[in-house]
């Protein structure tokens, strides 16, 4: 190795000094509203999207876009500047910003009132249209992701009398206690700890977080089968797109059916994205609760929850008939919400699942093959400049692939790479999520994707003369 030239090595800080307040001066002038908003009101609007990964380098730069409207593929922000949107709601907006279908039933819907007190009058029929699409018996609704989740584990606790869950780290289920742990070494022993103060260390006396994808995990399952209620699993989870273990999937089906342990797919991001059917149809395993939400709402907040009679029937008692002699027989345990069934959301939802019943499963088949196709056109791009950059996915959500042995955080030299690219691509009119990915939508054209793609192009380049990224060796040797 060659000694080290302070000289050379302090021109490089300085180079990528200027080059950083040119881009901030730029990006900053470019949204100021958004930030003037943002820092107006600090003081009284507590949220946690404004400091989560927070870096003082990129300080000035760092509060969110505020948006006006949206249409399509595009939205607009405070400053009337133009992006093509890859967040698409976090996962909601399959078909795109304000389709003309959703509006028009949300229209209808605020014509004839919202009627809370009353059974919403469409509620029956999008949860036999849930049924139809996910094979499902028995459906509820919530209001969110997070209500859903909490209440599919108190569904099987109820029917198997037990207490314990088991998860799998690098997911994510909502932001109530019992799901709120991760897995740490201490003294060479794994334990679960909480992962944020205010949730209570008691919490994890009845959680387990197990390596997804894992043979051992298996193993582990099987030895606390007595204890455990459920296995709660996100099929691919949002920051580990290219992590797909569907023989792993298959065999924890095939051990929790044989153990009487309930399995719960968390499908708030697969289902109703990857196949009409969710990730079951994709990998074909026949989950006994499911929980949806995002896409299935229309871009109104819904949560649901799917599953076999056997324990859907903990929410009413479960199936009787007027005219005899029947009643409602199963345990039952706490369920309630002012807003589930809001009509509103039911109306969207029935419009959602009307339209994917219509279009089949050609609509999945397209916007997959699309996204592949787009991801591969990245990574190809990345490895031509030597990038320590790679994109999967997995039907049309995509985002940067990291090895199944680390996450991203522990990823730093691509994290930090991902993180100026995503500001040369905001200020370029493309807005991704803040991890570096997104989904692609049914609205967004060729065009569109061109474009995404050539951004991404222009913007490496310029990351590359600001000493940001390194410039592959044929370039160097041409230079």
């Amino acid at each position: 190795m060659g000694t080290l030239n302070k000289e050379a090595t302090e021109n490089h800080i300085s180079h990528q000094q200027k080059y950083l307040n040119e881009l901030i001066a730029r990006y900053t002038k470019r949204t100021k509203t958004s930030k003037q908003m943002t820092q107006a009101y600090r003081s009284v609007m507590a949220d946690n999207r404004v400091s989560a990964g927070f870096s003082f380098p990129l300080k000035e730069m760092f509060y969110p876009i505020v948006g006006k409207r949206s249409l399509g593929s595009r939205i607009w922000d405070i400053d009337d500047n133009e992006y093509i949107d890859l967040t698409m709601g976090l996962g909601v907006n399959l078909f795109g910003h304000n389709p003309l279908f959703i509006k028009k039933a949300l229209e209808e819907q605020l014509e004839l009132g919202i009627q809370l007190g009353p059974q919403s009058e469409f509620a029956g029929e999008v949860a036999e249209l849930i049924c139809e699409l996910t094979k499902m018996e028995r459906v509820t609704f919530s209001n969110t992701g997070t209500e859903a989740v909490m209440t599919a584990i108190r569904l099987a606790r109820t029917a198997t009398g037990r207490n314990k869950i088991a998860l799998f780290s690098g997911s994510y289920h909502g932001h109530f206690d019992s799901t709120l742990v991760e897995a740490q070494i201490v003294d060479g022993n794994p334990i679960t700890v909480p992962i944020a103060p205010g949730i209570p260390p008691n919490i994890v006396e009845d959680i387990l977080v197990l390596d997804y994808g894992k043979p051992e995990s298996l193993d582990v399952i099987k030895a606390h089968q007595h204890e455990l209620a459920a296995v709660l699993v996100v099929p691919v989870q949002t920051t580990r797109p290219n992590l797909q273990p569907k023989i792993f999937l298959q065999q924890l089906r095939q051990l929790t059916k044989e153990t009487g342990i309930v399995l719960i797919f968390d499908e708030m991001v697969t289902g109703f994205r990857i196949h009409p059917g969710g990730a079951q149809a994709w990998f074909d395993v026949e989950a006994d609760i499911a929980t949806y939400g995002k896409i299935v709402g229309g871009g109104m907040p819904i949560g649901i929850i799917a599953g076999k009679a056997a324990y859907m029937d903990g929410i009413d008692g479960g199936m009787w008939n007027y005219g005899d002699e029947s009643y409602p027989q199963a345990k039952t345990t706490v369920f309630a919400g002012t807003f589930c069934k809001h009509p509103l959301a039911i109306a969207a939802a029935r419009a959602v699942l009307k339209h994917l019943k219509t279009q089949g499963p050609v609509l999945h088949e397209e916007l997959n093959q699309r996204t592949s196709q787009f991801v591969q056109a990245l990574n190809t791009y990345f490895a031509e400049q030597e990038l320590p950059i790679r994109m999967a996915n997995f039907g049309s959500l995509f985002g940067p692939a990291y090895s199944e042995d680390s996450t991203p955080s522990e990823n730093s030299s691509a994290s930090d790479s991902m993180a100026l690219l995503l500001y040369h691509l905001f200020d370029r009119g493309v807005y991704l999520l803040s991890r570096g990915g997104g989904f692609l939508s049914t609205a967004h054209t060729d065009d569109d994707i061109n474009y995404i793609i050539q951004a991404v192009k222009d913007s490496v380049e310029e990351l590359q003369i600001g000493g940001f990224l390194p410039v592959p060796a044929d370039k160097l040797a041409k230079a």
